[in-house]
């Protein structure tokens, strides 16, 4: 973050993080709508699918909620199935965790960090910018399941486990 930018954050008596995430996306070039004060959405492409990405400022908390969305739906054959993977996912997981929309059935990625030191600024742009790395890393990291379970046949966990091995490349 620039020097302007944090002596511009530190005069703020009641700093707002969402400002923050503003001047990461205009740094990204994305365009995003500001919901209002404390909310803030932004879509992203993906490899694959599109990212709606949602931040929340919950002050009384000091937390900033992420949600990212991905562009798909799980079919209602496979939602069984995709609540069972989705577990697996997240044991192996140190930071957030996927889940499925409701009624929609669209998978989302979740994380939310306490951001209670705000006199940091520039700890805060990098706190938030790895956070949106991650999460993005992570949609990415999923989308072959996430391919898979969209489908309208139903599947087997065999299919879905050999989608879930790490590989290394691309091909």
């Amino acid at each position: 973050m620039s020097k302007a930018i944090e002596e511009t954050y530190n005069e703020l008596p009641d700093y707002n993080p969402i400002n923050c995430v503003e001047d990461i996306l205009n740094d990204n070039n994305w365009i995003y709508s500001r919901m209002n004060n404390n909310e803030l959405l932004v879509d992203v492409a993906g490899s694959v699918f599109s990212y709606r990405i949602c931040f929340i400022w919950q002050e009384s908390l000091s937390a900033m909620q992420i949600i990212c969305q991905i562009d798909t739906y799980v079919s209602a054959e496979n939602k069984e199935l995709a609540a069972e993977i989705l577990m697996e996912i997240n044991r192996s997981m140190l930071l957030g965790h996927f889940e499925l929309t409701k009624p929609e059935r669209s998978p989302c990625f979740r994380y939310t960090c306490l951001l209670s030191d705000i006199n940091s600024d520039s700890r805060i742009y990098s706190n938030i910018q790895d956070i949106v790395d991650i999460c993005l890393a992570q949609c990415e990291q999923q989308q072959t399941i996430f391919q898979i379970l969209s489908s309208d046949r139903v599947l087997n966990k065999q299919m879905l486990y050999l989608a879930m091995i790490d590989t290394v490349g691309q091909s």
